[in-house]
């Protein structure tokens, strides 16, 4: 099939569930639906825009609103193929165009419902017998008699988050009291938090491709299972905590492990237990791995985020915009352009 590709971004919040609300990123991830757009035409590949001269500098002219009538108007401009770069949940507008038989690049709308909650995702892995730190829940039932069964400091975050927006470091009992009081009073992330075990160790983050065919160094490559790319170390936390990639670029607090560390056995372990957590996720689109050391070394997986981020330098102006996932490519020879263009092969169709 010669692809026509169109990008869809975040047009509204997505809907809260079981009392749990995931908050939108303010542009909908326009801007990186630009780069990916931009970054495919430079590459002679059919991209379906909103206007025919679509400025570089302005994001809504490379992509369409993931509502109906965003879709529809997608289509009825000639596009075949949807680069769904937008938050998914169950009963998305996307769905009836899927079951039509639209092309898609992207995740199964009940995959990312299910497993953008960390609760169950985390359950799952732990199931499974993946290391994943101590964690629980806390609601406004429980928020004064809940009995943490592991040691300050801790962890508070969404259940459906985004990035390390909403993630906070907890020393003590009555800070996160105060906390969790101030959050749920809030409602910004709803009625349900998350809380885990502080990791005191090294962090790092696993982009892990699906099967398919992918090109690499020039050469036409079959991957029949799910594969790691080379995982990117992170750095330079504040108050013990990665900052979001909308304040500080990544390129300034990550980088991907050399030669001889990619060599290393508890590294190799690590991107076949993240390998191994994609595939029980069913991922059919790039999925990014957060993990962390605690104090002794070993290595927990600890957030799997169904839509990594996706920026990148494609336009001008844009230079610093490498995201994690970006990063992770370049030591496999994918500058952005390869990147994008190798996802853009993997998409599918409703059986």
């Amino acid at each position: 099939m010669e692809t026509k590709i169109a990008l869809i971004y975040q047009a509204a919040a997505a809907p809260e569930t079981d009392g749990v609300i995931k908050p939108m990123k303010e542009s909908g991830y326009a801007d990186s639906c630009a780069d990916i757009a931009f970054a495919l035409k430079q590459q002679d590949i059919d991209v379906i825009t909103p206007t025919n001269s679509p400025d570089v500098h302005n994001d809504l002219d490379w992509c369409f609103p993931d509502t109906a009538i965003g879709i529809q108007r997608a289509i009825e401009l000639g596009a075949n193929t949807l680069w769904l770069n937008t938050v998914l949940y169950k009963g998305h507008p996307i769905q009836r165009f899927i079951d039509e038989g639209l092309a898609i690049i992207g995740q199964l709308p009940e995959t990312v419902d299910r497993f953008d909650d960390k609760w169950v995702t985390n359950g799952l892995l732990k199931a499974n017998h993946l290391p994943i730190p101590k964690s629980t829940i806390i609601t406004r039932q429980n928020l004064l008699s809940v009995v943490l069964n592991f040691p300050f400091p801790v962890v508070a975050k969404p259940i459906r988050g985004r990035g390390s927006q909403g993630v906070y470091l907890v020393e003590d009992e009555q800070s996160l009291q105060h906390l969790m009081q101030d959050m749920i009073t809030e409602r910004t992330y709803g009625d349900v938090l998350y809380v885990e075990e502080y990791l005191a160790g090294e962090e790092m983050t696993i982009t892990v491709m699906p099967p398919g065919n992918y090109v690499i160094k020039g050469q036409r490559v079959r991957k029949s299972s799910y594969w790691a790319l080379p995982p990117v170390r992170r750095f330079n936390h504040q108050n013990g905590i990665a900052p979001y990639n909308g304040v500080v670029a990544v390129s300034e607090n990550s980088a991907v492990l050399n030669d001889f560390e990619l060599e290393m056995d508890d590294v190799k372990k690590l991107c076949a237990q993240c390998e191994t957590a994609a595939n029980m996720v069913k991922a059919k689109a790039p999925v990014r791995i957060d993990c962390r050391a605690d104090a002794n070394g070993k290595f927990y997986l600890f957030d799997v985020n169904m839509k990594p981020n996706m920026t990148g330098p494609s336009r001008p102006g844009r230079q610093n915009q490498d995201s994690l996932t970006a990063l992770a490519a370049q030591k496999i020879g994918w500058d952005y352009n390869m990147l994008v263009r190798n996802i853009a092969s993997l998409y599918w169709t409703k059986a």
